[in-house]
């Protein structure tokens, strides 16, 4: 990665403000994350009750376990009621789609500001391509909760049919994470390939997509640790502590996103179409 491109990519983010974008990516996160997160769960209800708990390991496995009681109180109830997560898998599966597809819509918008671009594309383009991203995208996420959520009992079941035994456990007990990372960058990718209008071959959007991900692990580590340690949410905020905690968990992580579609924009050697220089209106910039 380039460091010119580096500097230039926090110059951008700071001069264009790219936090309150993030700001705004994280109300439209909360629009589509409980809505797909309950379908997903009511569906996981229906064919095994039992794995919802596997599922919600998963999650915990990359949330903060502050937040992680406000994922657990949204779907206690479609735990303890099968016959109404049924009911809301089928009912709410259209609406929490496109309660979905309007981040990535928002994506979009944020990523052709980035490029300084215009929306280009005929209406019904941009509405098939918002809706297979958000299939493609959650998809790809539910892998990635799946594979968190794989314990000891299925590995070994897995390795006991092939011979392996407990060396399976021990393999996959080191290389389920590294597989989470590239899926989390592959998915970021896909993001910033074919959310903006500009055109772009996947490859040219992998740098920027692996070092979202890596700022994003770091400053989710970071925060975490801040507030186990020194954040005293709850005592701050009581009950909405996990609230607030799991709010900026997602700006943590759509400000990371928005870092890394920067570093792309700067590392392009296009000029944007917008017709800002690289460095000169940034340094100028109060």
């Amino acid at each position: 990665m380039g460091g010119r491109s580096l500097v230039q990519a926090g110059k951008r983010y700071g001069a264009e403000h790219r936090a309150d974008a993030a700001a705004a990516l994280t109300y439209y996160s909360v629009l589509s994350l409980f809505p797909a997160l309950l379908v997903g769960t009511s569906i996981i209800g229906m064919l095994n009750p039992d794995a919802t708990e596997a599922l919600l390991d998963g999650i915990a496995s990359l949330a903060p376990a502050e937040g992680m009681s406000i994922i657990e109180d949204a779907v206690a109830g479609l735990q303890v009621n099968p016959r109404a997560a049924g009911f809301l898998a089928l009912v709410g599966l259209v609406g929490a789609l496109w309660a979905a597809s309007n981040y990535v819509a928002a994506f979009s918008r944020a990523q052709n500001e980035v490029y300084g671009t215009a929306e280009t594309r005929k209406w019904w383009t941009v509405l098939i391509v918002r809706v297979v991203l958000t299939v493609v995208v959650g998809a790809l996420t539910a892998v990635c909760a799946v594979v968190a959520a794989s314990g000891g009992a299925v590995v070994r079941a897995i390795g006991g049919a092939v011979g392996a035994g407990g060396t399976a456990t021990t393999v996959w007990s080191w290389v389920r994470w590294p597989v989470i990372v590239v899926l989390v960058v592959v998915i970021v990718a896909l993001l910033y390939w074919l959310a903006p209008a500009k055109r772009s071959r996947f490859r040219e959007r992998a740098p920027g997509a692996a070092l979202a991900v890596v700022l994003w692990l770091a400053a989710s580590a970071g925060f975490a640790l801040y507030a186990s340690a020194f954040g005293n949410y709850d005592k701050t905020y009581g009950a909405l502590g996990g609230v607030i905690v799991f709010l900026v968990w997602l700006w943590i992580t759509n400000a990371a996103l928005l870092f890394g579609s920067e570093y792309n924009a700067s590392a392009d050697p296009a000029p944007r179409e917008g017709g800002e220089a690289d460095a000169e209106p940034v340094d100028g910039a109060s």
